[in-house]
């Protein structure tokens, strides 16, 4: 990096450059229309904020807990698979920009160079995100090979349990790397249910996390089960098409956990305001996933850095001018409804790109 990014969009620009066609197909796309992805940003910009002035702002803390520890923002490092077609060193790299900045890392279990290599590879917090391919016994190995290294919680995706239809990739016929060597009629995913969840929670007492709610009556269940974290997602939009924008589905969801267990969300979030927003609707933590590979595709693991160090700055500018000097004081009085702006698509966020990133 010769000179450091000013903007967000500086760094889409750059990564797109410096990624092929196929990478960059998976990063950007979703499942076969991709109308939850373009929902996903719809829903927050379909969010306008309430500020309130002569507040005195002139300090401003951004911090926020996250698992009993204080992160320097309330967001975390999303699972993503296959990150080592989008930077060398795949999830070890993002794990050292993660430390190095200050947030928690959810590492995928299909992210080389696995579960061991990315917990040497910085000292930083960290979740391991497991896709189920093998039975009980299987999944209480990786929760042990977790625990030992580390790892401070555990997180079971639960909205694959069919592979979609990503027509970039299909049309590109860019194979992930994971999947060149996934065996073949595997379908412990696809049979995935609460009893697994309660075969968790009865055998081990590393925090639970399900990934992949998307509706209120789910959530209740995952409750039920003493699921320490509900985090609401789809999947970036890479799975069910025609499903509805997480921040949607946040205040539902928000509203039937009442405090019983955290509520952490992800889809679509690029820029600062978006964290913000989701923070008081209640969300305790963002998951980014698509913006922390901009960075690692632009340029490596200062990249990575550079992007949450712009997204810090956006943060704290957005708190400021809504006249609050700490997330703890955001309020859902702070948003309202409103009529959104434009045409939605996974880089709506960056007007100055035009529609060009995602050809």
């Amino acid at each position: 990096m010769r000179e450091p990014f000013l903007t967000l969009q500086e760094i889409v620009a750059a990564a797109r450059a410096n990624t092929a066609a196929g990478p960059w197909s998976y990063l950007i796309g979703g499942a076969e229309t991709e109308t939850t992805v373009r929902r996903n940003r719809m829903a927050l910009d379909s969010i306008a904020f309430r500020p309130r002035v002569l507040r005195d702002v002139s300090r401003i803390d951004s911090g926020a807990p996250f698992l009993g520890q204080r992160m320097r923002l309330p967001v975390m490092l999303a699972p993503i698979g296959g990150l080592e077609s989008i930077v060398e060193g795949g999830a070890a790299s993002a794990a050292r920009g993660a430390a190095q900045f200050g947030v928690p890392q959810m590492l995928s279990s299909v992210c080389q160079p696995g579960l061991e290599a990315t917990a040497a590879a910085a000292e930083t917090t960290r979740i391991f995100q497991l896709y189920v391919r093998g039975d009980d016994a299987w999944v209480d190995d990786h929760v042990k090979r977790a625990r030992d290294n580390g790892y401070t919680a555990f997180c079971l995706t639960v909205d694959v349990a069919m592979y979609s239809r990503r027509e970039r990739d299909l049309v590109g016929r860019f194979v992930k790397p994971w999947r060149a060597t996934a065996p073949e009629g595997s379908n412990f995913q696809s049979g995935l249910s609460w009893d697994q969840v309660k075969h968790y929670k009865d055998k081990h007492d590393l925090p639970l996390i399900i990934k992949g709610i998307a509706t209120a009556e789910d959530a209740e269940i995952a409750l039920q089960h003493g699921v320490e974290v509900i985090y609401v997602s789809n999947h970036g939009g890479r799975q069910l098409d025609h499903g509805l924008g997480s921040m949607t589905v946040l205040p539902q969801v928000v509203a039937a956990v009442a405090g019983r267990a955290e509520v952490w969300v992800d889809g679509g979030f690029m820029r600062g305001t978006d964290v913000v927003k989701a923070i008081a609707l209640g969300a305790k933590t963002v998951g980014l996933g698509r913006l922390p590979c901009l960075g690692l595709a632009a340029a490596g693991v200062p990249g990575l850095v550079r992007a949450l160090e712009i997204l810090e700055n956006e943060v704290q500018t957005c708190l400021g001018l809504l006249g609050v000097t700490s997330f703890a004081e955001l309020t859902p009085a702070h948003v309202t409804a409103a009529p959104p702006v434009g045409e939605h698509h996974v880089f709506s966020a960056f007007p100055l790109l035009g529609n060009s990133p995602t050809d």
